[in-house]
């Protein structure tokens, strides 16, 4: 009996050995496929995070790059006499997307609600003489730029305004939304002035024109493009609030697709398209695309 019970306890001895070992065993193993796991789990992010940005694909599948713009903003993008868009910004998108292989597609917006617009999918950039200004930077993802520009005041030919000290008590037109509005708004005549947002810069012109404000503040670029060619009697006063360069805007997180936008550009500012168009328009390379 005596030797009956020592053996069942070794046996009992030996199961439970055997038990612990698997058991041991066991835990290696999930502690291993554990891991595994772990690992696929941070590759799977990892990859995500990489191909999360299909901001390029999109377009090429859609097989069309959709720019948004003031269709009035001469000479960067308007629509002429022929119900066209066209200007130095659509012909440089133009080439850039022939050479995405993409259609483009010119679509007209608001500029006090570009932001809204472009963020809603509307469009897949701004394009259209973009002031670089601080607000967009944090709220889109510029390109780099590719143009410089100067805020300017246009006056009416025979206007006694001659200099800035000249506008004090005087009604000053701006685009809405503009950065023009935003410089106007802070600068230190503001409250000499009785400053009139309108949609346009045609707008303001027309406005001028008739006599309804005495000024209009605006884009250099616009303005020496109106002066030469609107016929229209004009002056731009030698003093001027800020320089600014332009940019293309596009979504924040579209990085994939300003880049390639912007490795574009740099290739035909390389090889003198970009030149060439500048020279269409301005009549030289005004460029500063690096």
């Amino acid at each position: 009996m005596k030797k009956l019970n020592l053996k069942a306890i070794a046996v009992a001895m030996a199961a439970a050995l055997t038990l612990g070992l698997a058991g041991c065993s066991s835990n290696g193993n999930s502690s291993t496929a554990d891991s595994s796991a772990t690992a696929g789990d941070s590759t799977s992010v990892t990859e995500s995070k990489a191909e999360g940005d299909n901001s390029l694909q999109k377009v090429k599948d859609a097989g069309q790059f959709i720019l948004g713009l003031d269709a009035t903003f001469k000479p960067m993008g308007y629509t002429d006499e022929n119900g066209e868009i066209v200007g130095f910004d659509i012909d440089v998108a133009e080439e850039v997307c022939n050479r995405l292989g993409v259609k483009l597609v010119k679509q007209p917006i608001n500029w006090d609600t570009l932001t809204t617009d472009l963020n809603v999918g509307k469009c897949d950039c701004v394009w259209n003489g973009l002031s670089i200004n601080k607000e967009r930077q944090e709220k889109m993802n510029l390109s780099e730029p590719y143009m410089k520009n100067a805020m300017v005041f246009v006056v009416k030919g025979d206007s006694t305004v001659a200099k800035m000290d000249d506008l004090k008590g005087k009604k000053i037109s701006v685009q809405n939304g503009s950065s023009a509005q935003t410089i106007l708004e802070n600068s230190a005549i503001k409250d000499d002035i009785t400053i009139s947002p309108i949609a346009t810069n045609v707008e303001a012109l027309q406005q001028l024109e008739l006599g309804v404000v005495d000024a209009v503040f605006l884009d250099e670029v616009v303005a020496d493009y109106e002066i030469k060619n609107s016929g229209k009697d004009y002056k731009k006063l030698a003093e001027g609030l800020e320089e600014e360069q332009y940019a293309i805007a596009f979504r924040k997180n579209d990085q994939a697709l300003r880049d390639a936008v912007q490795k574009t550009l740099g290739e035909m500012k390389a090889d003198g398209k970009l030149g060439e168009i500048s020279t269409k328009w301005f009549g030289s390379d005004i460029t500063i695309v690096k």
